[in-house]
């Protein structure tokens, strides 16, 4: 890949290292030095090491857990640059924390969404650079340019090494529909829809499987693996339904609290999951696809002022 070292810096804030070094080795470029530290209070320190005056500079920084504080860390980060007169300040954040709340849908509650959108911008950054938002509208959320990459290539490549046999994705609510539908587009599969209600935040109620599933591979595809409950319940339905196999793919493992367990406990063969947020407790189910080179594809053409769609440009069906 072609960057100038001389106009052109980026940094990890320490959410995800393995991530950063692997974005780095396709750009085969070095990590710039930046120290991180705390006051004895808890406070966040930033200290950018290398000179950025006048250099196009991305952060890798996601806000995954432990996600207040790396929230802040980015946000001070951000801050430096833009005091230490970077020419353009770009977040690369693999997870967008927080998107989950994008709307209303009570009275008295938050658009979180926004609000560290809001954050980000009064922090000085110049463009976002993300994966997989929760929900595509939050880029209006900005006044900035937002690049929203598609973890849809990556488990691509995987399955057509997978030979899989009748596959169907399925699509764990009415939202990801369009998700799924694309995914089953470029592997040729069959659509299915899960019917669900959820009476309160991370506790879902399956309710119906539409579109048939017996005797056929299932490929659960949903952005977000946070508690599991949906994903596992969605598991058991679809073995009471017949499926043959069963395959979990989600681009962002939270994994919070029991899910890894959760996840074993189920009908589910593999998990499928890429390394948006690194994964802290281990398991023989879960499967990990590396998105540094789409990352570091993106970054260079960003900074070489080149389209971001190309990379998209898939033949659909091979």
């Amino acid at each position: 890949m072609k960057i100038e070292n001389d106009k052109f810096a980026i940094f990890s804030g320490g959410s995800n290292h393995i991530l950063a070094r692997h974005i780095c080795d396709f750009l085969k470029v070095p990590l710039d030095k930046i120290r991180i530290s705390t006051f004895a209070d808890g406070e966040i320190l930033v200290k950018i090491m290398t000179n950025v005056r006048g250099k196009d500079v991305f952060i890798i920084q996601g806000t995954c857990p432990p996600v207040n504080i790396n929230l802040i860390k980015l946000l001070t980060i951000i801050d430096a640059l833009k005091r230490s007169s970077a020419k353009r300040i770009t977040a690369v954040m693999p997870y967008y924390g927080y998107a989950r709340q994008d709307r209303k849908v009570e009275p008295r509650v938050p658009i979180t969404a926004k609000l560290v959108a809001n954050l980000l911008v009064a922090a000085g950054v110049n463009r976002i650079l993300t994966l997989e938002l929760h929900a595509g509208q939050i880029q209006g959320f900005f006044d900035i340019p937002v690049d929203n990459l598609y973890s849809i290539p990556v488990f691509v490549e995987k399955l057509k090494e997978m030979n899989l046999h009748k596959p169907v994705v399925v699509s764990p609510d009415v939202g990801g529909v369009e998700r799924a539908r694309a995914l089953a587009k470029y592997i040729r599969a069959n659509l299915a829809l899960v019917d669900k209600r959820r009476p309160k935040p991370n506790k879902a109620k399956i309710l119906n499987i539409i579109g048939n599933v017996q005797g056929r591979t299932c490929l659960i595809f949903d952005d977000i693996i946070d508690t599991a409950g949906t994903a596992s319940g969605v598991a058991w339905a679809l073995k009471e339904h017949g499926a043959k196999l069963i395959y979990l793919l989600g681009t962002h493992p939270v994994l919070s609290g029991d899910a890894v367990k959760r996840l074993e406990n189920s009908p589910v063969e593999k998990v499928i999951v890429t390394n948006s947020i690194p994964i802290k407790e281990k398991s023989k189910k879960i499967v990990t696809l590396s998105v540094g080179k789409l990352f570091a594809q993106a970054i260079e053409c960003i900074h070489n002022e080149t389209s971001i769609s190309d990379l998209f440009k898939m033949k659909r069906g091979d």
